[in-house]
């Protein structure tokens, strides 16, 4: 008697291999069976003919370190067929923690990661001090998908050296030592890695890089060699450069990546975009990433799908905001607001008055109409010229921002649309085809969890699927297989997650069922969901006939079925 039988899909199995008619049966929370034909009885049997049957997705590059202490859900990934997810990204978390200083982690995580500090601050009870600790709360909970965790430089350097290390100021050998045992401590507990940042972009609350964004090398190496004395884990980052800022500074990241690899015998992944000051960097960098692999290094570049842009609407931010006359309207409900925006005498207002920016990357969007389109129904994310502001206003005979004020009119104020900012030079993605199909890249970078009020790029799994391998118009589209295998088996095993990304005998029974043609994205909604009712973009998928994890039915019909099989995994 097997648990499930999945009868009669297409089974994409997630080494790369050509598709093929399958059953699929599960006994145990594993696959017991692979066969063209099972006609042995199930608890239950699902009728996948004409379904795509596919690995459960591994997201390897999410934020949910807070979320996953008060919520089993973990949305918005669970609404894209992701049945496991790797937190504790670019140097910031929630562990280790010295008592009284949890304010200054949440302050971290929330400037990094525009994460909601209230949400933090309600949501975290801080059962922990140590990672282990950090990691056996976790573990005492159960979720709609398994979560993984690394240990982040940021907590680590706070925890050891205390407001030296809030600030950037130099380790000494002691400092050093006391980071590795630590980093080494929570790798042998369960950690899947550890990670850093070293881009000056990330900043705390007060403005403050995170910690370890001037690292020396002696200091980088020292955790290095608690993943080589573990004899596990993978070292993650955000590397210096990664938004252009300093355009010396990435091949010399990727020269230090390849010895600390090779001196640990541990992989490296690091974040690489396409930026517009340096359009043809990520190919000297992928290519040298590769040039190494090749010698013996473990170095992969985390790789988007699509533009990483912000989201711009009447409840996000806009390029209205600053503007006297259209802030004294901003706390009215959104339709009492979209009433009042309409009114011609209001918009004339608003349209005559000067920003006053107070911040940079605002004045930089202010300044930036052309690069600013409709993200539409479903969304484009990669939309072409036509779909600009500019190019509609012209198409009208209006002024840019006049068909700007008017485009978040639309949808009764819930219209969206999409400022990419970094994989989008010169208005292409030649960029992310490029890196889908380099051997080096990887793909992540989704940030789940993270940036809730501003990009929802969880949805990257779903989009992977609907626009590289079926629906794309502007350029090739990409082998359905080499897909499903760069988000299953290639970001489960860069984690050393042996047991899950593909659909063979003995792996963990992680899987979707997917109704291929009709699978959808949906226009990402505000929620008010999080502790103290802070503010997050959700964003859900239609096609999604099933999910299961470890054989239990996690969702059907795209919708949550209150199974919580998931559960911390542990590193070895």
């Amino acid at each position: 008697m097997h648990d499930l039988i999945i009868k009669d899909g297409t089974v994409i199995d997630g080494t790369g291999g050509a598709a093929k008619q399958a059953d699929i049966a599960v006994k145990d929370g594993k696959i017991a069976a692979v066969e063209a034909s099972i006609a042995g009885p199930a608890t239950r049997t699902i009728d996948a003919g004409g379904k795509l049957v596919t690995p459960g997705f591994v997201d390897c590059h999410t934020h949910y370190d807070g979320q996953a202490t008060w919520d089993s859900v973990l949305e918005p990934s669970a609404s894209h067929g992701v049945t496991t997810v790797v937190m504790g990204n670019c140097g910031v978390g929630f562990a280790p923690v010295r008592p009284g200083a949890q304010e200054w982690l949440v302050q971290l995580m929330e400037g990094v990661e525009d994460i909601p500090g209230a949400a933090l601050t309600e949501g975290i009870d801080w059962q922990w001090e140590s990672f282990p600790e950090y990691l056996d709360c976790l573990a005492s909970k159960t979720y709609s998908m398994d979560v993984g965790a690394q240990i982040a430089h940021g907590a680590v350097r706070g925890y050891v050296m205390g407001e030296r290390g809030a600030r950037n100021e130099p380790a000494t050998p002691q400092n050093i030592d006391q980071m590795r045992q630590i980093t080494q401590e929570a790798l042998e507990a369960g950690a899947l890695g550890v990670s850093t940042s070293r881009t000056i972009a990330h900043r705390a609350l007060d403005g403050e890089p995170v910690p370890g964004t001037f690292a020396a090398e002696d200091e980088l190496f020292g955790l290095g060699e608690a993943l080589r004395d573990a004899g596990v884990g993978i070292f993650e980052l955000a590397p210096n450069g990664i938004m252009g800022e300093d355009l010396a500074a990435p091949h010399k990241e990727v020269d230090w990546m390849c010895r600390l690899s090779a001196a640990m015998g541990r992989p490296v992944s690091f974040g690489l975009v396409q930026v517009d000051v340096a359009p043809d960097l990520y190919r000297e960098l992928l290519e040298k990433s590769q040039q190494a692999n090749s010698q013996g290094a473990q170095v992969y570049p985390q790789v988007a799908n699509r533009p990483t842009g912000v989201l711009l609407g009447l409840q996000t931010n806009n390029a209205f905001v600053g503007r006297p006359s259209y802030d004294a309207l901003s706390h009215l409900p959104l339709p009492e607001r979209v009433a009042q925006l309409r009114r011609p005498d209001v918009k004339a207002q608003i349209l005559s008055e000067k920003v006053n920016y107070d911040n940079q990357f605002a004045e930089y969007m202010g300044t930036q109409l052309q690069r600013i389109y409709v993200l539409g129904n479903p969304p484009d994310y990669e939309p072409g010229p036509e779909q600009s502001v500019a190019y509609l206003a012209e198409a009208d005979g209006v002024e840019v921002q006049s068909k700007l004020y008017d485009l978040l009119l639309e949808d009764e104020g819930k219209a969206l649309l999409i400022f990419p900012i970094v994989n989008y030079s010169e208005g292409n993605l030649d960029a992310v085809h490029n890196m889908l199909l380099h051997p080096a890249g990887v793909l992540g970078l989704s940030d789940g969890g993270a940036h809730c009020g501003s990009i929802c790029d969880a949805s990257m799994t779903t989009w992977a699927l609907t626009h590289w391998t079926r629906d794309r118009t502007r350029g090739e589209l990409l082998p359905l297989e080499l897909i499903v295998r760069k988000q299953t088996r290639d970001t489960a095993h860069l984690y050393g997650l042996i047991d899950r990304g593909t659909l063979e005998v003995g792996k963990k029974a992680d899987v979707n069922i997917i109704d291929y043609e009709k699978l959808s994205l949906l226009p990402p909604e505000l929620a008010t969901d999080l502790p103290g009712q802070s503010k997050r973009l959700l964003q859900k998928a239609k096609g999604y006939d099933f999910t299961v994890v470890s054989g239990e039915i996690t969702r059907q019909d795209d919708t949550d079925t209150g199974a919580r099989p998931g559960r911390l995994v542990r590193s070895g």
